[in-house]
């Protein structure tokens, strides 16, 4: 497992814990952050969820705009370089891992922060937890992914008053306009989304990345080839050890032992 400097990778009971770890900068994530997200997706091993937290007092503040000249994103070439070469790939490697994702949101999720969150099956956020499309304010435009996600998840009115007016949404008023899956109590977040991990990592893991295949591509499809998209992850799914472990256990009445094979 490679060295990170940015963030923290753990493996237990089948459980990866991913944790940004600049503190003292709210999380900020700098294009070597979003690199090192990425790479630890690779580096899960026997792992079968995946668990994203920030630590300290925030999940994460958004792209550090205050880096040092050498790593600055600001400018349009260096953004658009930035964006292609570094956080659309983190982006990416979270939405499509083959394996449940929980985010668990303390304090800001911001700017690509926000989207980091969102790209996760399962958000967990506490009720001073918020999520922050902040871009406007600086005379930018929402990234991460924000504009394919947002209106998708909460319709174009909330999406336009995200991104258009820049408001804070906080973790209660999340959870009621499905923003996010659900809403605890700040010191109840770590609890909720690590039991949540550790029940998806006991499911039949080859379904669930399946699943959520098909989830994203049924939302960019016609009904007649998410058919096929759906029979197509049958087939893949039906192969796997757990589906014949699932079958025998309904047969037997009693309850499934998945191995994520």
């Amino acid at each position: 497992m490679s060295a990170f400097e940015t963030i923290t990778l753990d493996v237990a009971d089948e459980v990866a814990t991913l944790t940004l770890n600049r503190p003292e900068r709210l999380n900020a994530c700098p294009p070597q952050m979003a690199d090192e997200v990425f790479s630890a997706t690779r580096q899960l091993g026997d792992a079968r969820a995946l668990l994203i937290k920030g630590e300290g007092r925030a999940f994460c503040s958004g792209a550090d705009l205050a880096a040092s000249s050498e790593s600055a994103i600001t400018g349009g070439d260096r953004s658009y370089l930035s964006l292609s070469k570094n956080y659309n790939p983190m982006i990416k490697a979270i939405a499509t891992l083959p394996m449940p994702v929980v985010s668990a949101v303390n304090g800001p999720a911001a700017g690509v922060g926000c989207s980091l969150a969102l790209a996760a099956d399962f958000v967990i956020a506490g009720k001073g937890g918020y999520f922050l499309q902040a871009f406007v304010n600086i005379g930018l435009v929402p990234d991460g992914g924000s504009s394919w996600m947002l209106p998708r998840l909460v319709g174009l009115a909330h999406a336009n008053r995200m991104m258009m007016l820049g408001e804070r949404i906080y973790g209660e008023e999340a959870e009621r306009i499905g923003l996010i899956y659900k809403c605890v109590e700040d010191e109840e977040v770590m609890t909720e989304a690590s039991a949540l991990a550790t029940k998806l990592a006991k499911g039949p893991t080859v379904a669930l990345g399946r699943m959520k295949h098909n989830i994203r591509a049924g939302l960019d499809s016609d009904f007649s080839t998410t058919l096929h998209i759906e029979a197509e992850g049958q087939k893949i799914a039906g192969d796997s050890a757990d589906a014949h472990e699932g079958m025998s256990a309904f047969l037997e009445k009693r309850t499934a032992a998945f191995k994520g094979q």
